[in-house]
């Protein structure tokens, strides 16, 4: 299948581990790892076992992606968001049109968590010196 093909799909169509793959840009390995370690990802399975991720599961693989990649969880400690439910169900978004910046929204994320009450005292501390070296790398 071309990229042109795969761009034009409805958000709501089914999608092929490559195309998956190759919007995510994880390997196909790394998709089939995941499934295992994660009951949430549940692609429909045809002949040949092939794979057909619905939108919903392309939007948690997307979390568990940013959440491993980008932020620097474990597989346990995404595992034990979902198990607390400490996820967001909505589809993070791809691009932001908001006037507020990445660093803006991190700041609000922090100061949502922090006085939420969520997480442990080492946790929370830990969230206030990484902000600070935030601070000082910007």
């Amino acid at each position: 299948m071309s990229t042109a093909e795969t761009t034009t799909k409805s958000a709501a169509a089914f999608r092929t581990i490559s195309e998956v793959s190759d919007d995510l840009d994880v390997p196909q390995h790394v998709l089939r790892f995941w499934e295992t370690k994660f009951p949430q990802v549940k692609p429909l399975k045809r002949a040949g076992r092939r794979r057909y991720y619905r939108p919903e599961d392309l939007d948690v693989l997307r979390q568990i992606r940013d959440l491993l990649y980008r932020d620097g969880y474990t597989i346990k400690g995404v595992q034990k968001l979902f198990k607390d439910g400490n996820f967001k169900e909505e589809a993070p978004e791809v691009h932001s049109d908001s006037a507020q910046s990445k660093p803006a929204k991190i700041d609000n994320d922090l100061g949502t968590l922090l006085t939420s009450g969520l997480g442990t005292d080492e946790q929370r501390k830990l969230l206030m010196e990484l902000k600070k070296i935030r601070s000082l790398l910007s």
